[in-house]
Parts: structure tokens; C-alpha cells; sequence
């Protein structure tokens, strides 16, 4: 028992203790809970408070904005009123005017009626009183036809065919009073310049022809040029692009081709082949492939030849290469290389003793031909297609113009495309510069005579002075000597359009009267 006790006696205090600590952390708890409380008391007083205010702003705000937007609203209706009242008066005196116009327009219309009624009537007067005079003028005519024995219409037709001879008698007056007026002042000075151009160049004459031609040592050789079955001709046909013509002409092979560059290669291929003796497909190409190559180089040194000849500063590659291939083409049998130079000397020449630049003179006159050198490449006069090769490679404008007026394609812009084609003439025209054959020589002279034979009043016409001069006689008691000048510029422009022919042709008409009486 007293174990017990002795427990109890313990326990007692730690009970007592515990019950203690217990009521103690009650006690804090509960003042804990007060005082949160208390405190979320006072928060949420203040959260009022704060509530109060921002609503007492914002009522506050809102008055304020409300009462802004009332004004801004009083404001505008106030300005558009303002505007409605202007609009108002502004329509109230448009229409006004608009009233006042419109009983003008009636006003006008009312007189404009009163004068259309009186125009009608006057127009009624005037359309009777023209009939009259219809009718006076008709018996006026009748009287004049009964008294001249002539209708209108042949009467009309006797004073406009008077009135065409009067004025065409005059017009050719007056044309050839100009015409020597124009001959007396420039001919002397143009003889004077040209006789001193042809004086001071001295060209060799043209002894070259267009034929390719290939002289074989025996007649054996023509078979081996042909082939078994053909194979070496056709070889060569397609490495070249000219066609070999091999007849009854002994010891000779003819080439034939447009193109005269290729005429040339194809020329230089087979006499290759013909000393070599090894004439065969693959030969062929290999020879064919090789003069080529060399035939560039030899343009190239035939251009620069060319400008080197002329004095001239060096011209563009692509210019200098298609002066060389100038070398391989001809007009009439003239190397139209050779008569480039010529053209370019004679040129210069010239441009000297009229004091123009000598240097733009000689490289006009180079290149006034340019434009042969190229096929099929540009359409087109050879003239114009030289001038644009010439402006693509960079020549100055003056250059390029009179390479595109040497043949009156464009006018001339200045004294240099007068002096190309004066020059052109020269080198065309002067001894042994240019041949043709028989053919073509008796079909320009019939031509010739068929343009003047198909004119009205030609009696007789003759070409002479080797297809040169046309002389033309004509009937007198048809063509007057008036008409004589009319007639001698017609046959002349219709030589020049219609015809293809060197230098420049004289056309003179000749109208005579004979009169023959016989004394008994």
C-alpha cells in the first residue's frame, strides 16, 4: 500500500501540473482567438472604410466623366444644329436661285421660239429665192451653151486641161531654173574636189572573177576525187557546204557556192588534197578542218591589213573580221575589199580639201560595206545592216550615219554620208574598177530601152557609152521642150528603182522639128 501511496503521492503534483499547463495553453488559445479576432475585426473595418472611399471616388469620377460627356454631347448637338440651320438657309437660297434660273430658262425659251418661227420663215424666203436663182443660173447656162456651142462638162474639161499644161509649163520652168542654179554654184566646186581625189589615188583595176576553179594535172584524178560510189565527193560536199561539179572539161573541177568564204576553204582544201595524193572521207575532214582554222587567222590578217592600209586607230576584232571576209567577196568582179580601201582613200581625200576630219572620213569609208560580210545573219539593206554593226561595235554616230546614207537608205545627217557616197560612185564607176558578162551587160541595155520606150511621145531610144548613157528621142509635135525635163526625171527615177547597175547613168531626151521644103 505504501507503494502505492508513495505513487499517488507522486502522481498527485504531475496531475496537478499537467491540468495546470493545460489551463494555461486554454487560456493563451482562447486570447489567441480573441485577439485574431479582434484583428480581423479591424481589417475588415478598414476593408469597409477603403470600400467606402473607392466607391465614393469612383461615384465621384463617374459624376465628373457624366457630366463631361453631357457637355460634349450638348456641345455636338448644339454644332449640328448650328450646321442643319446653315444647310437650310444654304438649300432655301439655292432654290431661290434655282426658281429664279428656271423662270429665265422659260423667258429664253419663249424668245428662242419667237426667233426659230422667224429663222423658219426667213429660211422659207431664202430657200425660194435660192430656187429662183437655180433656175436663173440654169438659163443662164442654157444661153451660154446654146451661144458657145460647148456643154459644161467639156467646157470644164477645155479650161482644166488649159490650166495643167499653164502650170506644168511652169513648174518645169521653174525646176530647171533651180536645177542649173544648183549646177552653176556646186558642180565647179564638186569637179574641182573629185578631179583632185581621182587624181591623187591611183587603185589597180579588178582582174579577179568569182569562179573557183581547180586545175588537175591529168583526168585520172577526177575519179579519185569522186570515189568508189561517190563517197569522196559527198564527203566533201558536206565538210565544205559547196558543191563540186566535175563534167567533160578536161583537167579542171569547178566549185560552186554562195557562200564565198566557204568557196575559198573548199578551193584550198582540194588543191591540199590533190598534192597530197590521200584522198579519202577521213583525209577530207582533216584537211577540210585544218584550212578553216588557217582561213580565220587569214581573215583576221586581211582586216588588219585593210586598216593598216587606211592609217586608221584599230578598229574592234568583230569589225576587223568581217572586213576580212570582205576579201572573199565581189561586185561586178571588184573586190569589195579592195573597194572599200579605195572608197576609204578617195574619202579622206576629199574630207581634206573641205576640211573635215580626215580620220571619221577614212573609217566611214571602210566600213561603208560592212554590212556584204554577213548572209543571212540580218535582214535588210546591205547599208542599214552595216550601220547597226557598226553602232553595235561601238562607232560614233556620225560614222554610222553615213554608212546607212551612202546609198540614200536613211539622209544624211552631215557632209560625211555625201562624201561616202561620192567616193562609192568613184571607186564603182572609174575604168576597169568593174566587169560583168555578156548576159547580164545585153539585159541591163534592153532594160534600158523598154523604160524609155514605155513612156508617152518616146519615138526612138538608144543605149550607149556602153550601157552608160541613155539618149531617148521623142515625137515633137507630142512632147514639148517643157515636157522634155518632166520626161528625162521620170525615165531616170524609174531607172533608178527598177534597175541594178554600176556607177550612174546620163538619160538625155532629144526633141527636134525638121522642116523640108522643095524649091521646083
Amino acid at each position: 500500500m505504501s507503494w502505492l501511496l508513495n505513487i499517488l503521492g507522486h502522481a498527485a503534483p504531475v496531475a496537478v501540473g499537467a491540468a495546470l499547463c493545460y489551463l494555461l495553453l486554454w487560456w493563451r488559445d482562447r486570447n489567441a482567438r480573441k485577439l485574431r479576432a479582434l484583428e480581423a475585426e479591424a481589417l475588415l473595418s478598414q476593408a469597409r472604410n477603403e470600400a467606402e472611399g473607392i466607391v465614393r471616388d469612383a461615384r465621384l469620377a463617374a459624376n465628373r466623366e457624366a457630366l463631361q460627356l453631357r457637355e460634349q454631347i450638348e456641345q455636338s448637338f448644339a454644332a449640328r444644329r448650328a450646321e442643319r440651320a446653315e444647310l437650310e438657309r444654304r438649300l432655301a437660297e439655292r432654290e431661290a436661285l434655282i426658281n429664279s434660273q428656271l423662270e429665265r430658262l422659260v423667258e429664253q425659251e419663249k424668245a428662242l421660239q419667237t426667233q426659230k418661227d422667224a429663222l423658219a420663215a426667213q429660211m422659207e424666203a431664202v430657200r425660194a429665192r435660192e430656187q429662183e436663182l437655180a433656175r436663173q443660173e440654169r438659163q443662164h447656162l442654157e444661153r451660154l451653151e446654146a451661144i458657145a456651142g460647148l456643154t459644161q462638162a467639156q467646157a470644164r474639161e477645155a479650161l482644166l486641161r488649159k490650166v495643167e499644161q499653164e502650170a506644168l509649163r511652169d513648174a518645169n520652168t521653174l525646176t530647171r531654173h533651180i536645177l542649173e542654179d544648183a549646177r552653176t554654184q556646186a558642180e565647179t566646186k564638186a569637179r574641182h574636189i573629185l578631179s583632185l581625189a581621182i587624181q591623187r589615188y591611183a587603185g589597180e583595176h579588178t582582174f579577179q572573177t568569182t569562179t573557183a576553179s581547180i586545175t588537175l594535172q591529168g583526168d585520172e584524178l577526177k575519179g579519185r576525187i569522186i570515189g568508189r560510189e561517190g563517197r569522196n565527193i559527198r564527203a566533201f560536199e558536206a565538210a565544205t557546204g559547196v558543191t563540186v561539179l566535175i563534167d567533160d572539161t578536161p583537167g579542171a573541177v569547178l566549185l560552186s557556192g554562195f557562200d564565198p568564204v566557204r568557196r575559198e576553204i573548199a578551193r584550198e582544201a582540194m588543191m591540199r588534197l590533190i598534192q597530197d595524193g590521200r584522198i579519202h572521207p577521213t583525209r577530207i575532214e582533216e584537211i577540210v578542218a585544218q584550212v578553216t582554222q588557217e582561213m580565220d587567222q587569214t581573215i583576221l590578217r586581211l582586216g588588219d591589213e585593210a586598216v593598216r592600209k587606211t592609217g586608221l586607230t584599230p578598229l574592234s576584232a568583230d569589225l576587223v573580221k568581217l572586213l576580212g571576209r570582205l576579201h572573199f567577196r565581189h561586185s561586178y568582179s571588184q573586190n569589195i575589199l579592195d573597194h572599200s580601201v579605195e572608197v576609204a582613200q578617195l574619202t579622206g581625200l576629199m574630207a581634206a580639201e573641205l576640211g573635215l576630219d580626215v580620220g571619221l572620213a577614212k573609217r566611214a569609208g571602210l566600213l561603208h560595206d560592212i554590212g556584204k560580210a554577213v548572209n543571212h545573219e540580218m535582214e535588210g539593206p546591205h547599208a542599214l545592216v552595216g550601220a547597226e554593226l557598226a553602232k553595235r561595235n561601238g562607232e560614233c554616230p556620225a560614222v554610222v550615219n553615213a554608212i546607212a546614207s551612202h546609198h540614200n537608205d536613211v539622209a544624211p545627217e552631215g557632209a560625211l554620208g555625201v562624201l561616202v557616197s561620192a567616193a562609192d560612185a568613184i571607186s564603182a564607176s572609174r575604168p576597169g574598177a568593174r566587169s560583168e558578162n555578156m548576159t547580164t551587160y545585153l539585159k541591163r541595155v534592153e532594160d534600158l530601152e523598154k523604160i524609155a520606150m514605155s513612156c508617152a511621145g518616146v519615138e526612138k531610144a538608144f543605149a550607149v557609152q556602153a550601157g552608160r548613157e541613155l539618149r531617148i528621142f521623142v515625137h515633137p509635135n507630142q512632147v514639148d521642150d517643157e515636157q522634155t525635163f518632166a520626161l528625162a526625171r521620170t525615165v531616170v527615177s524609174r531607172i533608178e528603182n527598177d534597175l541594178q547597175y554600176p556607177g550612174q547613168i546620163k538619160v538625155v531626151v532629144i526633141r527636134e522639128t525638121r522642116c523640108v521644103e522643095l524649091a521646083r
